[in-house]
């Protein structure tokens, strides 16, 4: 009987293993390959582009005309990937960068010292640590824009989150769902809505009042939607999504014999801390993105491997180690731009901006905005990028919305929450991938614990620009 039993069980694991999530390359690339095939079925054609007052290169409205079929061949599909990781190439090695920088961070255990001094302070309030990261991140994405600069820290706070008792998911999402709220129902994020009201020629940042309250809601839900999985499963471990993967343990004794923080990691801890400042400071008096904070958190890892009196070897070994850990996340990166350059080099994104517009310029003035909003979420798959969706569209939805009497501050907060919601979902999103396969989360993981935030925040989305179109901008 035990014999049968054992059998029985085996084969049930390879059943499972049979069903187990595809990898996000497999994703990516059968999203790239859908992509060459619609080529052919997509009419090719063009809007005129100019570049306005400030560098930036928009579409000009009223210009789009079709230009000769290109369609994608059987070696520019591979050729996708490798043009992807060119395109791509400055977030890909911003994450192998972070990723060796951080790993010399976690060399130090500093992480594990500060668990061990905070333990008793935080023993059974554990759950209230959550809403304290995921507003930092909120207020951070939605005032200066902060998103793929958050990644960094999935680094960090899950293991923290599997060693407080929760797992990996709730250590992920109190970033990607964190930063990803805030950016979404931004008030002042400069990557979104200021690019997107500069284009409407509407003042910078104005409409505040009301993106705060929206903000604030958005923030709410979601951070209450983290709190109730994370509850579930501090109560019992086998609740969560991850239980099988090992990603999770309930674990307040192993926090209690974690060493107490030493001075020199207290230092380290410090460092740390005003790297962020450092960071946040850059990031909105300077304009730094992508290769300023890459160096930043590369003079980070040096500092504290030296504070830390790691050989330099030593440094270097740590770090080359935390570009291994993130080869997956770092390439997924470039697969999704894969997806970009064939819409690009076949020259069907503007002729699927140009047949969207069409559609919702047929509607009715009480359904537009909801239209727009629709319009701007289809076209977030496409291009993942919020100031470069901004440039892409808002050139259009600009007289659109005076056609149809939109009001163009909603137009600006349908572009933004269309932009946002499909950010930590999308699977052409190289960042979410990146994200999740830091946290050692597969897709189908991810999208089976996250859909049901998506569908609350994609109608939250719908009530926001519906009340703004038909009670506050009129």
């Amino acid at each position: 009987m035990a014999i049968a039993a054992k059998k029985e069980l085996e084969g049930q694991n390879k059943k499972k293993k049979r069903f187990s999530s595809p990898h996000p390359f497999i994703i990516l690339f059968s999203v790239i390959v859908l992509t060459a095939i619609s080529t052919y079925f997509i009419p090719a054609g063009q809007f005129e582009r100019t570049t306005n007052e400030v560098g930036q290169t928009i579409v000009v409205e009223d210009t789009y005309q079709t230009v000769e079929s290109n369609p994608t061949g059987l070696l520019e599909i591979f050729q996708a990937v490798p043009k992807g990781m060119v395109e791509g190439a400055s977030i890909i090695f911003f994450i192998f960068i972070v990723g060796g920088a951080f790993n010399i961070f976690r060399a130090t255990n500093a992480i594990e010292g500060a668990l061990g001094s905070i333990s008793s302070k935080v023993s059974g309030k554990e759950i209230y640590i959550i809403p304290v990261v995921m507003l930092f991140f909120g207020l951070a994405g939605a005032s200066f824009g902060m998103f793929e600069e958050a990644f960094p820290f999935i680094l960090v706070l899950v293991p923290i989150a599997i060693k407080l008792g929760f797992d990996s998911i709730v250590g992920a999402a109190m970033v990607l769902v964190g930063v990803s709220a805030g950016f979404t129902a931004a008030f002042s994020n400069p990557f979104t809505i200021g690019v997107a009201q500069g284009i409407a020629e509407l003042p910078i940042f104005s409409g505040m009042t009301l993106r705060i309250i929206y903000w604030l809601l958005f923030m709410a839900v979601s951070i209450a939607f983290v709190m109730r999985y994370a509850h579930k499963v501090k109560k019992d471990p086998t609740k969560s999504i991850m239980y099988k993967e090992g990603k999770v343990t309930s674990t307040e004794t192993e926090v209690e014999k974690q060493e107490k923080l030493t001075k020199t990691q207290a230092v380290i801890l410090g460092v740390l801390l005003l790297t962020l400042v450092v960071l946040a400071y850059g990031v909105l008096e300077y304009g730094w993105y992508i290769i300023e904070i890459a160096a930043l958190f590369l003079i980070f890892g040096i500092v504290v491997g030296l504070i830390n009196r790691m050989k330099i070897n030593e440094i270097a070994e740590n770090f080359v180690r935390g570009c291994k850990e993130l080869v997956v996340g770092a390439l997924v990166v470039g697969f999704a731009y894969g997806v970009l350059v064939l819409l690009q080099d076949s020259n069907t994104i503007d002729t699927i901006l140009y047949g969207i517009t069409n559609a919702i310029s047929g509607m009715p003035s009480e359904l537009a905005a909801l239209g727009m909003y629709v319009m701007q979420g289809l076209m977030n798959f496409i291009v993942t990028s919020g100031s470069g969706q901004a440039a892409l569209t808002m050139p259009i939805m600009t007289p659109l919305a005076d056609l149809l009497d939109v009001n163009r501050q909603t137009a600006v907060l349908a572009f933004q929450m269309g932009d946002g919601i499909s950010n930590i979902f999308a699977p052409t999103s190289g960042l979410l991938l990146a994200g999740i396969a830091m946290a050692g989360i597969s897709y189908g993981k991810w999208f089976k614990w996250i859909w049901p935030l998506i569908l609350i925040h994609y109608v939250m989305g719908a009530i926001f620009v519906t009340i703004a179109h038909m009670f506050v901008w009129v």
